[in-house]
């Protein structure tokens, strides 16, 4: 059972691998540059501590192969927050800059606090109805819909087969999404300010 356990830990880290350079590629691709790829892929880091930290609160079992799938999972999930807000970051500097030929950092900074106002509805409104539309996965929740329609009858339960096996999934994720959008929201934009800053002292930009 643990040769078995490590065969497939071992398949599931090079599927982690294999995930995060592809999203990784995909985000230079978008914004052709290597630093600020790097700032969005910061947010996986923090969704698998979520993750872990998660497990460890509720006194949760890691089971190996359903729990590293939902951490393999938010490799997608996690990013699209940062993506969104980067993205809105670089977009009102490009309108700044076709008023002003050169941005000062309140200029920056002024950027960042508005993509941050403008993108918080958004980035909060997609992480609940994520982590609302596996909540019942998450508890177990089962409905006998053709019964329903069939003889009208009502059958909802909680727990089952559905749950031991789905359920780390769900809840792997759930832990990492909810931890992860929260500090993206305050650890991304503090980190693009870093760059920016170190980018000026280096004279790159």
């Amino acid at each position: 059972e643990q040769q078995e356990q490590e065969v497939e830990m071992a398949f599931l880290s090079n599927a982690f691998m294999i995930a995060l350079f592809l999203v990784f590629i995909i985000i230079v691709a978008q914004f052709n540059k290597i630093i600020t790829p790097l700032i969005i892929m910061s947010s996986i880091i923090l969704s698998t501590i979520g993750v872990f930290l998660g497990l460890l609160v509720f006194k949760m079992d890691f089971v190996v192969v359903m729990t590293m799938i939902g951490v393999i999972s938010l490799i997608g999930i996690v990013v699209n927050n940062a993506i969104v807000l980067i993205d809105f970051i670089e977009l009102n500097r490009k309108r700044k800059m076709l008023k002003s030929s050169k941005l000062d950092l309140n200029d920056i900074i002024e950027c960042i606090s508005d993509a941050g106002k403008t993108r918080l509805r958004p980035v909060i409104l997609t992480a609940l109805t994520t982590i609302l539309g596996l909540m019942p996965l998450a508890i177990g929740m089962n409905f006998d819909f053709v019964n329903f329609f069939k003889f009208y009858e009502i059958s909802f339960y909680l727990g089952g087969d559905n749950m031991v096996f789905f359920g780390p999934i769900a809840w792997a994720i759930i832990f990492g999404l909810s931890f992860a959008t929260f500090l993206t929201l305050l650890v991304i934009p503090s980190m693009y300010l870093i760059q920016v800053k170190l980018n000026r002292f280096l004279g790159l930009s």
